[in-house]
């Protein structure tokens, strides 16, 4: 059964989108460094149907997307979520951030229009780094995928990287 702990407006976890994120509980993952520990325990708030539907009709006017922040230990549950939502509020943009670096077997990737996947490294940083082993792919209107995670990373860091790439196929 998915719980959730809390939730908030935010608008950088998905880029273009003014989104509702749930923050998931019972965190199976587990990451080292992860900045929302909390998350680890079984805590919160039943997130079925009926939770959603009341967390959407508080600020359905002033979002584009719902977002699933974790759940990696009822995936298929957060998918039947956003299958809900896809179908409930047809303009409503569905997003989830898992923790996993591969998705589970049979598991409905169509039904989210952005999905991040990674665990959190330390070393490699977070999406907003250049060396990040985690990935923001988005779902095209066409049904094919871009990552777009460079999205998340300044422009600056980027140049950067190709200068320093650069100089190391001279050397």
């Amino acid at each position: 059964m998915l719980k959730y702990a809390n939730f908030d407006i935010v608008f950088q976890e998905v880029p273009d989108e003014v989104t509702l994120a749930i923050n998931i509980s019972n965190c199976p993952n587990q990451c080292v460094g992860c900045h929302s520990q909390y998350l680890w325990k079984d805590v919160g708030y039943v997130l079925d149907k009926e939770a959603l539907d009341e967390l959407v009709a508080k600020y359905e006017t002033g979002i584009t997307c719902v977002c699933f922040m974790g759940g990696d230990a009822e995936p298929y549950d957060v998918a039947n979520l956003a299958m809900y939502v896809k179908n409930k509020y047809k303009n409503m943009k569905t997003a989830w951030y898992s923790g996993k670096n591969e998705l589970p077997e049979a598991f409905h990737a169509e039904t989210f229009d952005y999905i991040k996947t990674g665990r959190y490294d330390a070393k490699f940083g977070g999406l907003d780094s250049i060396t990040t082993n985690q990935r923001m792919i988005k779902r095209l209107a066409d049904g094919r995928v871009k990552d777009i995670t460079s999205r998340f990373q300044k422009p600056g860091d980027r140049v950067l990287e190709t200068e320093e790439k650069t100089k190391a196929a001279t050397l």
